[in-house]
């Protein structure tokens, strides 16, 4: 066993010191890239209206879209026109554009518009959702025909051929902070320079880690970040259990049997879970697929059966 123990840790430090160069050479790129939009070498297309990007410099969820939603009912409350660019991801508008009307909630195609397009146009009558992965291009086209007092930027960190007014950066507090390295060697997508232009920076999930992981995470970014940069804490707060057939809105307290099975296609599966088990629900099998996940009628069916052989209801999330 122990020269099994050897073999491994001799294997993990050869393989880090082959991916060294590759995590390198991508972070410097991006810092390239960084520094050419900020000199002036390449050009930055500018709007007359506020723009607040939410991002992140990892890869998958990071809560974006749930942020995206919070600041666009946020600002309709206050009677603002909210424009959202959004790509779209594996919808059939992400590489062309494609718009969305607030206040609908039938007649929008996920497979043309994307899955998280249509919860931002269904939440907020107010909200206008552009797809396409071409997100300056796209404002620009449809900029007249909107006419928004706001434009929220979804996962807008790396889109740096806009100009905007406000940088959000997020980061998931489930996320290992041993993960924080730029790929290949971990899940970023930009090194911590890239926070330099950061005017605020979110860490989400804080109610399902310890407070030391808070202050780690803390402590990792601050020498990265501009003097002063404030940070904030976020965590998702339940609002209602929907029939998926009836939309009947129910309290976790009505629910019963207390068992279900958790069906997600997000990128945290994990937090998913907690929240359930916060509610006062007994998780007896959890069912994860890739985030946008289109889901096969066989899988349906499946999933139904797994859940009358556990005496369970199926929960699964909004998006989803």
């Amino acid at each position: 066993m122990g020269g099994m123990g050897l073999f491994s840790n001799v294997h993990l430090g050869t393989l880090r010191q082959a991916l060294l160069p590759l995590s390198l050479l991508w972070e410097w790129t991006y810092r390239a890239r960084r520094f050419c939009y900020h000199y002036g070498i390449f050009a930055q297309n500018s709007f007359e209206v506020p723009i607040i990007s939410v991002g992140n410099l990892t890869f998958g969820g990071t809560g974006k879209t749930p942020l995206t939603l919070w600041i666009s009912g946020l600002l309709g409350e206050r009677g603002k026109k909210v424009m959202v660019l959004t790509r779209g991801y594996k919808g059939k508008f992400e590489q062309s554009s494609g718009i969305l009307r607030g206040g609908r909630r039938l007649g929008h195609n996920p497979l043309h518009y994307g899955d998280e397009a249509l919860i931002l146009v269904g939440r907020h009558p107010h909200t206008t959702v552009v797809v396409g992965k071409k997100r300056s291009e796209n404002l620009e086209r449809y900029f007249d025909e909107v006419a928004p007092d706001v434009v929220v930027l979804d996962d807008g960190h790396q889109h740096l051929k806009m100009e905007r007014s406000i940088n959000i950066v997020l980061f998931d507090l489930l996320t290992p902070l041993s993960s924080y390295r730029v790929a290949p060697m971990g899940y970023m997508r930009e090194g911590f320079s890239a926070l330099y232009d950061a005017h605020l920076i979110v860490l989400g999930k804080v109610d399902q880690v310890g407070r030391e992981k808070v202050d780690q995470l803390k402590k990792m970014l601050k020498p990265h970040t501009r003097r002063g940069t404030p940070f904030a804490e976020m965590y998702y707060r339940p609002t209602a259990l929907v029939h998926g057939v009836t939309g009947k809105r129910y309290e976790p307290s009505e629910i019963s049997p207390k068992n279900v099975v958790g069906l997600s296609g997000i990128a945290s599966p994990k937090s998913f879970s907690l929240t359930l088990e916060s509610l006062g629900f007994h998780v007896v099998e959890t069912v994860s697929f890739p985030d946008h996940h289109y889901f096969e009628v066989s899988e349906v069916e499946r999933i139904i059966n797994l859940a009358r052989k556990k005496n369970a209801l199926v929960v699964t999330t909004e998006k989803d």
